[in-house]
C-alpha cells in the first residue's frame, strides 16, 4: 500500500455491509448451518445445534409478546453469562426489542437508574450471583413486586416497569418463570413474529449499553442491527473463523466483548459459542478449551495473565487453539507473545474500539507479522475511517500523537435520552471523539498510546503511561504493572507505578527504579512504586486508573494540581 501522509486512514473493500437485521440474519445462518453446534454451555450443561437454537429463540421471541411489549420497548437484562442470555439476545432482536444490558455488578442506585433513564418495560433477571442477590436488590427498589400480579408490576420507584422474568426453577412473588414465558407464545405470536420480519429496519435500535464513565452518571450508547451485527462480521472475518471454528467466550455478554465479539462473530460464520461459565475463572476456561477443543479464545490481558500463570497451565492440551481476541484494556507485547508460545494462538489478534463504535475499530489480521502484531492494534476495519487530530482539530502526520476519531457504519445512533453529551461525543461531521491518544505509522498500523485524561505531565513533558508500562513489563519478576500521574508541588505530576510481582517473587521500590535508569528517559522513572495484589477493575477488566490515582493522593497526602 502507499505510505500515508497524514493520519487518516479509511477501510475499503471488496465485502459489502450487511443490510438485514439481526433477526433476518440468524434465520438465514440457522437454515445454512441447521446442523452444525451453534451453543455450548457448559455450567448448564447446555448443547444445541444451529437448528436447536432457532427453534429455542422463536418460542422466546413468541413468548416475549405475551408480556404486552411492542418494536422499540426496552427490556433489560440483569444476568452473568448463561443460555438464555444468549437466546434473549436474538430473541429480543426478532421481536423488535431493544436489549438494555444491565451490569451484573451493579447496585441498587445504579440499577435504578438504568432502569428509569430509558424506561424498561420488562426486566429478565438471574436470581444470585457471587454476592448479589439480584431478586432481593430488585425487591428493595420494588416492595409492590411481593403483591403484583406477575407482568402487571406497580412500582412507585420503577414507574416504566411491568414485567419481571425470573431466571431459574424457583417461583418469587411478583415474577414470572423464564421458562414459562419462553413457552407462553402461541400461533398468534409465532404469526406476528414472522410478520414483524419485513417490518424491522436494521438501522433501527436493538441494544443499549452503559458505558462506565468515571464521573456522573452512565451513558446509555444506543446501537442499530446495522452497527453490530456488521462489527460481528468483519471481526470474524478478522479471525479468519469458520463453521469449523469453536470459539470460548469467557468474557461477560452484558458487554460487546462478549455479544458482539463473542456470539455475532461466531453466528455470522456458523462458528459455536461455547461458554465456560457464569464469569471467569481462569481453570474453568482452561478446562473448558481444553475439553470442548476449542479453535478460539477471547479475553482481556489479564485473564490471559491469569491462565498462563495458573499452576496447573501445563497439564491441558491447548493445541487446538488457533486464533482469538485479546482486547479491552491495553495489551502488554510481553503477555501477546506468551500467548501465541505457550498457548499456540499462533493467529491470535488485537481488536481496539469503544463501546459507541460497536466496538471495534481496528484489528489486526492473523496475517500480519507477528511484530506487528503484538505492538499495534493493527489496520482500519473495513468501511470505517478514522482520523487522529491536534487538539486544534487538525490532522497530525503518520506517527505523531492525537486524539483518535471513527466515523462510519459503527458509529452509535446516540446516546438514549442525552442530546447534549451525545453532541459532545459525535461532532458535526458524524465523527466519534475517543478520547483515546494514538498514532498511525505510515503503514497505516495504529499504536493506542493511551487516554488523553491519562497522559501524564511532567515539568512539561507528555507522558505516556502505556510506554513505561511496556519497559516494565521486561522485568523478570513483574506479573503485572499499570502506570498513572500523581500530583507534584514541583513538576506538576510525577510518575508512580503500581506493580504486581510474579508469585513467590520480592522486590523493593529502589530496585524497580534502578532497572529503569540509562534504560528510559530520566522523567519517566518511577518517583513511586507501589507492590500490589490487584488493580481495581471494571467487570469487563478494564483498570481503573482514576482510582488508583484517588488512592495515591490520599496515601501520600498530596494536593491535586490539575483535573485528570
Amino acid at each position: 500500500m502507499t505510505a500515508l501522509t497524514q493520519s487518516y486512514v479509511h477501510g475499503a473493500s471488496d465485502k459489502p455491509l450487511i443490510g438485514e437485521t439481526i433477526g433476518r440474519f440468524f434465520d438465514d445462518a440457522a437454515a445454512q448451518w441447521a446442523e452444525r453446534p451453534a451453543l455450548v454451555v457448559r455450567h448448564q450443561k447446555v448443547r444445541m445445534s444451529y437448528a436447536e437454537l432457532k427453534a429455542a429463540v422463536d418460542r422466546l421471541a413468541a413468548g416475549l409478546l405475551t408480556l404486552g411489549l411492542n418494536p422499540g420497548d426496552r427490556i433489560g437484562i440483569w444476568s452473568p453469562n448463561n443460555s438464555e442470555w444468549v437466546l434473549t439476545q436474538f430473541a429480543t432482536a426478532k421481536a423488535g426489542l431493544i436489549l438494555v444490558n444491565i451490569n451484573p455488578a451493579y447496585r441498587v442506585t445504579e440499577l435504578e437508574y438504568a432502569l428509569n433513564k430509558v424506561g424498561c418495560k420488562a426486566l429478565i433477571l438471574a436470581e444470585r450471583f457471587k454476592t448479589s442477590d439480584y431478586v432481593g436488590t430488585l425487591r428493595e427498589l420494588a416492595p409492590e413486586l411481593a403483591r403484583a400480579t406477575p407482568g402487571k408490576l406497580e412500582s412507585a420507584r420503577l414507574p416504566a416497569l411491568r414485567a419481571v422474568v425470573a431466571l431459574g426453577a424457583e417461583n418469587h412473588a411478583g415474577c414470572l418463570r423464564f421458562a414459562d414465558v419462553a413457552g407462553s407464545g402461541g400461533a398468534a405470536e409465532q404469526k406476528r413474529i414472522a410478520e414483524l420480519a419485513p417490518l424491522l429496519q436494521f438501522d433501527e435500535p436493538i441494544n443499549i449499553q452503559f458505558t462506565s464513565g468515571t464521573t456522573g452518571f452512565p451513558k446509555g450508547a444506543t446501537l442499530s442491527h446495522h452497527n453490530i451485527l456488521n462489527n460481528g462480521f468483519f471481526i470474524g472475518e478478522a479471525m479468519r473463523l469458520s463453521p469449523a471454528d469453536r470459539l470460548c467466550i469467557p468474557v461477560p455478554l452484558y458487554h460487546c466483548f462478549g455479544m458482539v465479539l463473542g456470539n455475532l462473530a461466531a453466528v455470522t460464520h456458523g462458528a459455536c459459542m461455547v461458554f465456560p461459565g457464569e464469569g471467569f475463572d481462569a481453570l474453568t476456561t482452561l478446562e473448558t478449551v481444553a475439553q470442548e477443543r476449542c479453535t478460539a479464545l477471547h479475553g482481556v490481558p489479564t485473564m490471559f495473565i491469569a491462565q498462563l500463570d495458573h499452576p496447573d497451565f501445563a497439564r491441558f492440551d491447548l493445541t487446538s487453539l488457533r486464533t482469538g481476541i485479546m482486547a479491552g484494556s491495553p495489551c502488554p507485547i510481553e503477555v501477546m507473545g506468551r500467548a501465541v508460545d505457550k498457548m499456540h494462538l499462533s493467529e491470535i489478534t488485537i481488536a481496539y474500539g469503544m463501546t459507541e463504535t460497536s466496538p471495534v475499530s481496528f484489528q489486526s489480521s492473523t496475517a500480519d507479522p507477528l511484530q506487528r502484531r503484538v505492538s499495534t492494534v493493527g489496520r482500519i476495519q473495513p468501511h470505517v475511517e478514522v482520523k487522529i487530530v491536534d487538539a486544534q482539530g487538525r490532522i497530525v502526520p503518520p506517527g505523531a500523537p492525537g486524539e483518535l476519531l471513527t466515523r462510519g457504519y459503527c458509529v452509535m445512533l446516540g446516546y438514549w435520552g442525552d442530546e447534549e453529551r451525545s453532541r459532545e461525543a459525535i461532532d458535526a461531521a458524524r465523527w466519534m471523539h475517543t478520547g483515546d491518544l494514538a498514532t498511525i505509522d505510515a503503514e497505516g498500523y495504529c499504536n493506542i498510546v493511551g487516554r488523553i485524561k491519562d497522559m501524564v505531565i511532567r515539568g512539561g513533558e507528555n507522558v505516556y503511561p502505556r510506554e513505561i508500562e511496556e519497559f516494565l513489563y521486561r522485568h523478570p519478576k513483574i506479573q503485572d504493572v499499570q502506570v498513572i500521574g500523581v500530583p507534584d508541588d514541583r513538576y506538576g505530576e510525577e510518575i508512580c507505578a503500581w506493580v504486581r510481582l510474579r508469585p513467590g517473587m520480592s522486590a523493593g521500590e529502589e530496585e524497580i527504579r534502578a532497572f529503569c535508569r540509562g534504560q528510559i528517559a530520566h522523567y519517566k522513572v518511577p518517583r513511586y512504586v507501589k507492590f500490589v495484589d490487584e488493580f481495581p477493575m471494571t467487570v469487563t477488566g478494564k483498570i481503573q486508573k482514576f482510582i488508583m490515582r484517588e488512592r495515591m493522593i490520599a496515601e501520600l497526602g498530596l494536593k491535586i494540581q490539575r483535573t485528570a
